[in-house]
């Protein structure tokens, strides 16, 4: 059985409709103005662009140099695989290599001078 407290007597519950509540047919307000960034979000930002320029102009400069030293090829890992020690020693390999480092450092400097703060 139903609560008759929720229909209307002499109606049947199939053609009986609930009450409304005025909360629902009030428009909706309007959203508050978004703020801008807190300061732990503003410093975290920071720090991570800082970290991203840093391992970028890092692993560049390791990319640029490291191919022309003799570490390149007389390491541990590659003196067990000959064959890959002579693709490795190759200079179109090492030259994209240090092209490849050229490339990362000019990414890591290239997002430090186009960052800007938000909001």
């Amino acid at each position: 059985m139903t609560d008759p407290t929720l229909f209307p007597a002499g109606k049947p519950e199939s053609e009986a409709q609930p009450e409304t509540h005025t909360a629902l047919l009030d428009p909706p307000q309007a959203p508050a103005p978004a703020e801008g960034p807190s300061r732990v979000h503003l410093w975290m930002h920071r720090i991570s662009i800082f970290l991203f320029v840093l391992v970028s102009a890092v692993a560049g400069v390791l990319l640029t140099i490291l191919p022309w030293t003799p570490e390149w090829t007389d390491n541990y890992l590659l003196l067990s695989f000959p064959s890959l020690r002579t693709v490795v020693a190759h200079g179109f390999f090492r030259g994209l290599c240090s092209g490849l480092g050229l490339l990362d450092i000019w990414i890591g400097f290239w997002e430090a001078l186009h960052y800007h703060e938000q909001g």
